[in-house]
């Protein structure tokens, strides 16, 4: 396989891209001047090096140097005592751009398929026990389970509110998730600001 076609492959594996898009991708860095060739290499080289991934949530933020915590989560003036789970890094952003959540952060990294024999394996399920254990030491009140309303995503609700039982009955913390406001099948990251307000508000 050739140059071209190896990048169109590369490309195919975005979320969300098809064929046709990412060959467009590729025959618009063609087309574009050297330089900005150029600085997409040197951008996607340096990723790893100021890039890093939060501690306490998991999320994806670009480091500071001192601590590897996210602004999140070393901000005094948000709850720590209340704990939203999302599934990805864009469902964390979308909420935060509602500006309707005042409480801290829980990034999945993934979904659980229906019938899936290992689903530890397709999240982040040690690290969030962690968590959640050292919360619960703290104060811990509330966990959100906020994740889009999916199969996956619904079916991923169902399997942490199992896991979580024996916690809330030991440590007293409430676990709700979203209500009304979204819709059945829609994904976090594509919900407005005043769907996720309202769907926060009625959680249950």
């Amino acid at each position: 396989m050739d140059t071209f076609n190896k990048l169109t492959e590369l490309f195919r594996r975005f979320p969300g891209i098809g064929p046709r898009q990412a060959k467009r991708f590729v025959y618009f860095l063609l087309s574009t001047q050297p330089g900005y060739r150029e600085e997409l290499v040197r951008l996607l080289l340096d990723l790893k090096n100021v890039i890093a991934i939060c501690d306490d949530c998991r999320r994806f933020f670009t480091a500071n140097g001192k601590r590897n915590l996210c602004p999140i989560c070393v901000d005094s003036n948000r709850d720590h005592n209340a704990l939203m789970v999302v599934e990805k890094d864009v469902d964390l952003e979308n909420i935060e751009r509602a500006k309707v959540w005042q409480g801290t952060y829980f990034v999945l990294g993934g979904s659980v398929p229906i019938l899936e024999k290992k689903p530890e394996e397709r999240i982040r399920l040690h690290e969030f026990q962690k968590l959640i254990d050292a919360r619960s030491k703290k104060g811990l009140e509330e966990i959100v389970l906020a994740l889009s309303l999916t199969t996956e995503g619904e079916n991923t609700t169902h399997y942490l509110l199992e896991l979580l039982s024996p916690l809330v009955k030991k440590n007293g913390f409430k676990v709700s998730t979203l209500g009304r406001g979204l819709s059945t099948g829609l994904e976090l990251e594509y919900s407005d600001s005043e769907t996720i307000r309202n769907a926060l508000k009625n959680r249950q």
